[in-house]
């Protein structure tokens, strides 16, 4: 889907989190990526493979929930602040940068097999011997047919947020809402905002973070 061919252009409250009025009945997934996964999921169950997303869209609000909380309980182990948004950036975004703002990416697990009570989206469960073993394997050879991506791959030299096997973006969708992202100031979603470790997130660490997090994905989802 070439940039000039949205059906709506995208503004910096949907950029952001603030509001997305494309999402599905369920309020999970945007409306044009959700067609392409139903046939995506629909050709995983051919191959014994239940394909259910535990987290799609996030709102800016949560977000901000999730960020709030953290840095509290790293503050109170006595953390610096600049230690505490590394830490936090490991795998949790800065409010308004998530990629689940947009309604194209998400979190998914196999509901076939026996899903673990604890830590459901971790590295171990997606490789060797793990319960999702089989689903990572199924979407490595077949998910760029339906549009999805994986975004946080397992490259050594990819900057930003850990390996992510269970995160997928609908590349139709995300990579065009990535280069409307591109304009936004990073600096001017904050304002007015209550969080946490604020005066830290200066412009040179909004910067450095755009580089290294933001555009730190597969290569494939670039612009």
């Amino acid at each position: 889907m070439p940039f000039d061919n949205l059906q709506h252009k995208p503004d910096v409250d949907f950029l952001t989190g603030k509001h997305n009025p494309y999402l599905d009945d369920s309020g999970i997934i945007h409306k044009l990526a959700y067609r392409s996964f139903i046939k995506m999921r629909e050709s995983a169950l051919n191959d014994g493979i239940n394909i259910q997303i535990v987290s799609g869209f996030r709102s800016f609000d949560r977000q901000l929930q999730i960020w709030n909380s953290k840095y509290r309980t790293y503050r109170s182990q006595g953390l610096s602040d600049d230690l505490i948004i590394k830490k936090i950036t490991t795998y949790s975004t800065i409010p308004g940068t998530s990629r689940h703002h947009w309604g194209t990416d998400i979190d998914i697990i196999d509901q076939n097999v026996n899903v673990p009570e604890n830590n459901l989206l971790a590295e171990a469960n997606y490789h060797g011997n793990g319960v999702f073993c089989q689903l990572n394997e199924w979407m490595q050879n077949y998910a760029q047919d339906f549009g999805f991506h994986l975004v946080y791959t397992d490259n050594y030299h990819r900057t930003g947020f850990n390996y992510e096997p269970w995160h997928y973006s609908y590349l139709p969708l995300s990579k065009t809402y990535l280069h409307h992202y591109q304009k936004i100031d990073l600096k001017d979603i904050f304002i007015d905002i209550e969080i946490e470790g604020k005066m830290f997130l200066d412009q040179n660490c909004l910067k450095s973070y755009f580089e290294t997090h933001l555009l730190g994905i597969n290569p494939a989802l670039l612009i």
